[in-house]
Order: structure tokens, then sequence, then C-alpha cells
């Protein structure tokens, strides 16, 4: 099961290396860390996403920020790396903060 889904997501990776890239031996790199970081972790990562399904959200809107920035590229419109990062490296912090203060929440007692 997690060699199908290496596969699924090998194009997904090599499109999103492409988008966040120029260098071919830094894609290449991304994407052989990327599955063995997969094969090791893929059973706790998918334990943590069940448990936060607010997670996957990111990661899906992550690959949408990509997706649009490789459209607007092929445009002509250059947005520059750091805006992205920026933007990706924010909603981390919002996302971490929002599961920190869900796992705080205690029942009051009256």
């Amino acid at each position: 099961q997690i060699a199908l889904l290496d596969i699924v997501f090998s194009l997904d990776s090599v499109i999103t290396a492409v988008g966040m890239s120029q260098h071919i031996s830094i894609m290449v790199a991304a994407n052989v860390i990327a599955l063995f970081v997969m094969v090791l972790t893929a059973k706790s990562i998918g334990d943590f996403v069940q448990k936060h399904p607010t997670v996957k959200m990111l990661a899906l809107s992550f690959l949408l920020l990509i997706g649009m920035v490789l459209v607007a590229d092929a445009a002509g419109f250059h947005v520059p790396k750091g805006y992205i990062y920026f933007a990706m490296g924010f909603s981390v912090g919002v996302e971490m903060l929002n599961l920190w203060t869900k796992r705080n929440k205690k029942p009051k007692t009256l």
C-alpha cells in the first residue's frame, strides 16, 4: 500500500519540486528524501492526519498554492519564492497554534 502511494505521490512530488526549485540536483534529492521519509513515517503520519483533519486541509491548500504559482509562472507572472515560503510558514504556525489550543482545552468543573 505504501508503494502504491509512493507511485501516486511521486508525480505530485516532481511537480512540487519543479515549482519550488530550478536545480535538477535539488529536485532529485528532494524526491529521494521524500520517498524515504514516506516509507519510514507513513503509519505515524497517517494516524496524525486521521486525528487532526485540519492538517489534511492545510496540505491540500499548499498543493493549491504551489499549483497556482506554477500557473502564474507559466502565464508570465513571477511570484517571488519568499512570499510563498512565508505564506506556508505562517500557515503552519497558525495550524500549530490551533492544534495546541485544542490539545490544552480541558473541561471546566463547576
